[in-house]
């Protein structure tokens, strides 16, 4: 029973954004009203995520992992978002979950700093929400650090402080 990992295809995409959704969901439960996580629906987030990848597939990368050929995970990287050509951001790691604690975002954050280095980036940047713990230790224990840099993005209607993470590649 072990992890693979392979590039998305645009029919991953729908899955993925119904994952995506139930992550979010256990993910952040504790620290953020149910109204905030009621939208937006898992087809919602799945054609989010196929139109993103419209846009964004020339200079983006999303890794499935799957675990007895059923979608468990995936990641999604690419250039930095404030324009730094050495720098890639991590946009995103999100697992079904039954899958903390399994390796599965480890080897999915393993993966995409090797992406990374592959495009000669030497450095990878990440937003966190700030109350997310459990993430913000996942980070911390792979080497990335706070670097003091805060933002707020809306989680449905809730403005939610989130902080910056970078580490050298």
């Amino acid at each position: 029973m072990t992890i693979s990992l392979r590039s998305a295809t645009e029919a991953d995409l729908m899955a993925v954004g119904a994952l995506h959704q139930r992550s979010r969901v256990a993910a952040y439960s504790s620290f953020l009203p149910p109204e905030a996580l009621a939208d937006p629906t898992p087809e919602a987030m799945g054609r989010y995520w196929v139109e993103r990848l419209t846009w964004e597939g020339a200079d983006h990368r999303m890794t499935v992992a799957e675990r007895d050929g059923k979608l468990v995970g995936f990641s999604y990287l690419g250039p930095d978002d404030e324009g730094d050509p050495a720098t890639g951001l991590l946009n995103a790691i999100h697992l079904e979950p039954s899958e903390r604690g399994r390796g599965t975002g480890r080897a999915l954050m393993v993966d995409a700093l090797d992406a990374m280095r592959a495009r000669g980036w030497t450095r990878a940047v990440l937003w966190v929400l700030r109350d997310n713990a459990h993430a913000r230790r996942f980070y911390e224990r792979g080497g990335w650090t706070a670097t003091g840099d805060e933002r707020d993005e809306h989680i449905g209607r809730v403005l939610v402080p989130q902080l910056r993470y970078a580490r050298r590649l």
